[in-house]
């Protein structure tokens, strides 16, 4: 049987880059997101390439539709080997005057959303060996620079959502290590190229993403790196 991945978060980008280098490995993906569109027409494609891919709609802000996306993945589809997380949200992109609840939602998706994903999943992941693969933003490192491009992108929100993250995956690397599970992030530090955010001036391919996210699951090594 194939070793299957959920990847959250489908879309353009480093999610689909993702989604081909694992499929092209003989991966099953599970591609899941809140557009239903987006995540069929993304399974059809990847489908003619051979690849096997199921569509799984979910709101990631929410553990009961996490949890059961998840038991369907895996009636579909088979164990749980990875988790891919590259879900995220753009509310509350000015923490001035945004709403509790965008504050809430953003929080929902990047830290409630992932660690519902890990729980739902980590019967299989410690019984595969499996792993935890994260997406996140440079926007959430301490830098006095990049707090002012998180004002200026109108990415307050997003960057606090980061920084959260980031210490999330710190924390469950640690803990989950001593049960075989590898847990890793890619910080993204510019603008990847065919996602929202490229107004043409895009300078990372998310391709190499993709092949990095498939060396980190090799190695299982490092905690946390940068592109």
């Amino acid at each position: 049987m194939a070793k299957t991945i959920i990847i959250g978060g489908f879309g353009p980008g480093i999610s689909t880059a993702v989604a081909e280098k694992f499929g092209a490995e003989g991966f099953a993906l599970a591609l899941v997101g809140r557009n239903l569109e987006r995540v069929t027409v993304g399974a059809k494609a990847l489908a003619a390439k051979g690849i096997r891919a199921e569509a799984f709609p979910a709101d990631l802000s929410k553990p009961e539709n996490i949890r059961a996306m998840v038991a369907n993945a895996r009636a579909a589809l088979g164990p749980i080997s990875a988790l891919q997380w590259s879900a995220y949200s753009g509310a509350a992109g000015d923490l001035t005057t945004a709403s509790a609840d965008d504050v809430t939602n953003v929080l929902a998706v990047a830290v409630g959303g992932l660690t519902a994903a890990v729980q739902a999943v980590l019967p299989d992941l410690v019984a595969e060996k499996g792993a935890v693969l994260v997406t996140n933003g440079g926007l959430g490192f301490f830098d006095p620079k990049l707090d002012e491009v998180g004002v200026e992108w109108n990415a307050m929100g997003l960057s606090v959502a980061n920084s959260a993250k980031h210490k999330l995956v710190a924390l469950l690397a640690h803990k989950l290590k001593a049960r075989g599970v590898y847990v890793g992030e890619i910080v993204v530090t510019g603008t990847v190229k065919g996602t929202a955010f490229d107004s043409g001036q895009a300078t990372i391919d998310p391709r190499t993403v993709g092949a990095k996210f498939w060396e980190m699951f090799q190695a299982r090594s490092v905690t946390s790196t940068t592109i």
